[in-house]
């Protein structure tokens, strides 16, 4: 009998058909899979809740964080809502559905490779990744305008309440860090973002100013902090396993059609399994 196993995967994308269709064929190996979704399945709340919905379905335990596009506000979408208010509307729906969040009590996987905490986040980003020749954020989106590297964020993920993104991200690392503070120490965690904990992952970008819309500096030791036996993150669309003080980062994307159907090394692949890794091909 197989093994149930602690599975991920990020930026879905679904509102391409061709990723729709991937999500339609996920299925999971045993029935006690669990499904990590780190981000950014699609920008409307119903395609959001119609692809974790199907997930839950399936797996035993579906958890979700979000990432930026799930927070974007466009004019098509029937849901309206901005900011704080469009998130906790999003995890609401997910309790509905009976799927995971930040704010939700943190699971134990008690599978292969546990027991392990896993931690959802919802941490976003300061514009602390500064480009090369930057010292300060002013600086740094000067670059990136300059450039005309520029997240789509700053026209449509709204901050409201709070005056700005690095507000809330501010609010949001106070938050996480106080949940995280209370896991019991005798266990390792899976710590899951959507936004890389640590600066590394983003040097390898092609447009290194995009990095500005990546992370905070103020998460760099959480992987050591909080005792974690794995790192998962997506929004890069750079699928790769990378190590940092010991620590396996995994970048989980599937991405938009056009890298996945160009990434050799990842071709015929969608979700990463956590403990131990290893890959699973797509359906056909």
């Amino acid at each position: 009998m197989s093994t149930p196993r602690l599975l991920a995967v990020s930026d879905l994308h679904v509102r391409y058909p061709e990723n729709r269709a991937i999500v339609e064929g996920l299925r999971p190996t045993t029935d006690g899979d669990w499904l990590i979704v780190a981000g950014d399945v699609a920008e409307q709340v119903a395609d959001v809740t119609w692809a974790l919905r199907l997930l839950r379905d399936r797996f035993a335990q579906v958890i979700w964080v979000p990432g930026n596009h799930e927070l974007w506000s466009r004019e098509k979408d029937p849901v309206a809502l901005r900011g704080e208010e469009r998130y906790k509307h999003l995890v609401e729906e997910c309790r509905d559905l009976a799927v995971l969040t930040p704010e939700d009590p943190f699971p134990v996987w008690t599978g292969a490779g546990g027991p392990v905490t896993i931690a959802p986040l919802f941490v976003l980003y300061d514009y602390s990744f500064l480009p090369d020749g930057a010292s300060t954020v002013e600086e740094g989106l000067a670059v990136a305008y300059k450039s005309g590297v520029v997240c789509t964020d700053e026209y449509l993920l709204h901050p409201d309440p709070f005056p700005s993104r690095a507000d809330w991200c501010a609010a949001r690392i106070a938050e996480s860090e106080r949940r995280l503070a209370e896991i019991d120490p005798a266990l390792p965690t899976v710590l899951v973002n959507h936004w890389p904990l640590t600066r590394y992952p983003t040097r390898v970008l092609n447009y290194p100013e995009f990095a500005l819309w990546c992370g905070t500096v103020h998460t760099a030791d959480w992987h050591v902090r909080y005792r974690a036996a794995a790192v998962v993150y997506g929004h890069l669309h750079i699928p790769r396993v990378t190590v940092e003080d010991g620590v396996r980062f995994v970048e989980v994307s599937l991405g938009y059609p056009r890298e996945w159907k160009a990434r050799d090394e990842r071709r015929g692949t969608v979700v990463t399994e956590l403990l131990p890794h290893q890959v699973f091909p797509l359906p056909e």
